[in-house]
């Protein structure tokens, strides 16, 4: 098991969230962070007086994936959150002890068991059909 941790641009969480969807990864915390990586620092101008931002406004990804999952969510974050230009973003893999489910008390593997967005999806629309 292990705890993938992406810090990438705001304006990819979308594109992030959807690949990660489609690699059926679905059990994600998202935050809103600040940081200061490669980027240069921006200078904005500000009644008058020049205003030195250093750190950049990012979003925080969090997920615990079993072995088999980890690769593809790699992969998946790649491809929604890189531009090509400095200020992307970092990936961090780092091993998970245990996990315990506090619903059920599942521990580790079973803690983890995915739900794909397609399952996800259909409990939705069951829902919204249902409702009265």
């Amino acid at each position: 098991m292990k705890l993938i941790t992406c810090i990438i641009r705001p304006e990819r969480l979308a594109a992030v969230k959807e690949a990660l969807f489609r690699a059926g990864v679905t059990g994600i915390t998202i935050s809103r962070v600040s940081g200061h990586g490669g980027e240069r620092e921006l200078v904005e101008h500000y009644r008058g007086s020049s205003v030195v931002l250093e750190f950049r406004d990012k979003v925080k990804i969090e997920m615990a994936c079993s072995e088999p999952f980890v690769e593809p969510t790699i992969n998946a974050i790649l491809s929604g959150a890189r531009t090509g230009d400095v200020g992307d973003g970092k990936i961090f893999v780092q091993p998970l002890d245990s996990v315990v489910r506090i619903r059920t008390g599942e521990r580790d593997n079973a803690a983890l068991t995915p739900v794909t967005a397609n399952e996800v999806q259909r409990k939705a629309r069951a829902t919204l059909t249902s409702v009265p």
